[in-house]
């Protein structure tokens, strides 16, 4: 951040524009009912993107602070992360509306905002969400196995802040962006589980003549399915099942790529964020493993675990030992087959067989030996056709909502630190 400081605006510590004040400490024991209890905020509601999640929300019938409610627009941070990656500690959160006649608390996790008189907590919110913010507060936290911030440090973290009317305006730009992004989340969310419903219907009842209902049913290894439809062994469909190299290769700046877990996406490849090793180095990983437009990846380790796709890219590219690659034979489709480990039940199934341990993994054996059910070709066809329409779709909103995310913090960057100016005047457009 620059150290000039803008027309108007002045330097000033966090402890000048608000006072933080802690969440509650609690037990377990006074969770009680969502009729009972009040809306109970926890460090798991606080996605790494900054989103509320719902799946965190407790209800809390224990003693508290009226200091300790908060209300739908305040800004609380997370004090505490589940982990030392640092995903969590520092990242803000604007309270939703929760519906409920009674207050919501926060618990210790939890740190409330309080803005100053003269201070926005809109515009609060948006710089605590600020990289160089987000890199001071994984800096003021320790920990051996969660990362815990020190909040006494965090009131002397020094910023620029301009007149009250200019943040009131900057948080309402800011805001018009994050209602895009929000909205685009929630189609992409929308497809996603119209796509689960889909495969559920479609990888066990199929698809009949001319679009009809199969009418005629069996059971086998894997559910009941169509009469029609074959049942082998997953080594059976493939002519290869492998995965690529165990050995950390020396990386360049310019090169090949390297696909590892983290550039696989659910409608296909992104290696937009590949790695990259010297033409050597990449022949030698091809000759014991060469990925081509069709076959199958599934992540056998790490975070990911069990994370399938298809290999729609053109773009020759290696594997990490993180990757199973597998190339089907002509009985059964690679957009079919990788759509069937993809499911819910093959998904819960692998991650049973790789074990509870820290040491996650899916093996070669496990993959080969996997009941795969074999409709015909022509009707393998259709299931794929039917559900790449719904990944089209995703994969347009998913360039939108990174493109929105992109705008967002470039815009932080402009508005935050006065480079760009806002109008306060003028009323903000919607973001398209």
């Amino acid at each position: 951040m620059s150290n000039t400081v803008p027309e108007g605006w002045e330097k000033a510590k966090f402890q000048d524009v608000a006072d933080l004040i802690k969440g509650l400490t609690y037990s377990t024991s006074d969770y009680s009912s969502k009729d009972s209890g009040h809306p109970f905020i926890t460090l798991k509601c606080i996605q790494k993107n900054g989103g509320f999640s719902k799946r965190g929300l407790k209800y809390y019938s224990g003693k508290y602070k009226e200091s300790q409610t908060v209300k739908a627009g305040d800004v609380v941070f997370a004090n505490t992360d589940l982990t030392r990656d640092g995903d969590v500690v520092g990242s803000p959160l604007l309270v939703p509306k929760i519906r409920s006649n009674k207050p919501s608390l926060i618990s210790m996790d939890l740190s409330k905002v309080v803005p100053s008189h003269g201070h926005n907590g809109g515009f609060i919110y948006y710089w605590l969400q600020t990289t160089e913010v987000k890199r001071q507060m994984i800096n003021l936290s320790a920990g051996s196995t969660v990362l815990h911030l020190n909040t006494r440090e965090v009131p002397y973290l020094c910023l620029v802040v301009p007149p009250l009317p200019e943040q009131q305006k900057i948080a309402a730009v800011l805001s018009s962006v994050d209602d895009v992004i929000e909205k685009t989340r929630a189609q992409i969310d929308k497809l996603k589980d119209l796509k689960t419903g889909m495969m559920q219907e479609l990888l066990t009842k199929g698809i009949g003549s001319g679009g009809a209902p199969h009418t005629e049913f069996k059971d086998s290894p894997v559910g009941r399915i169509p009469i029609s439809w074959g049942v082998a062994p997953c080594g059976a469909v493939c002519n290869t099942i492998t995965d690529g190299e165990h050995l950390s290769p020396k990386y360049v700046e310019k090169g090949f790529p390297i696909l590892s877990a983290k550039d696989m996406r659910d409608y296909g490849i992104d290696l937009g964020g590949a790695k990259f090793v010297a033409e050597q180095a990449f022949t030698k990983m091809l000759k014991r493993c060469k990925p081509e437009h069709g076959d199958v990846l599934i992540v056998s380790r790490g975070a990911t675990i069990g994370k399938t796709t298809l290999n729609n890219c053109t773009t020759p590219f290696a594997l990490m030992g993180s990757v199973i690659l597998l190339k089907p034979n002509q009985k059964c489709l690679g957009e079919f087959l990788s759509l069937f480990i993809a499911s819910p039940f093959v998904q819960q199934s692998m991650l049973q067989l790789s074990g509870s341990s820290a040491q996650q993994a899916i093996y070669l054996r496990d993959i080969k030996d996997m009941p795969t059910p074999i409709p015909p070709i022509d009707e393998q066809k259709k299931i794929a056709y039917s559900i790449r329409s719904i990944d089209s779709r995703i994969q347009a909103l998913t360039h939108k909502l990174n493109a929105s995310e992109d705008l967002k913090k470039s815009m932080m960057q402009d508005l935050l630190t006065g480079k760009v100016r806002v109008n306060v005047d003028q009323k903000e457009s919607a973001v398209a």
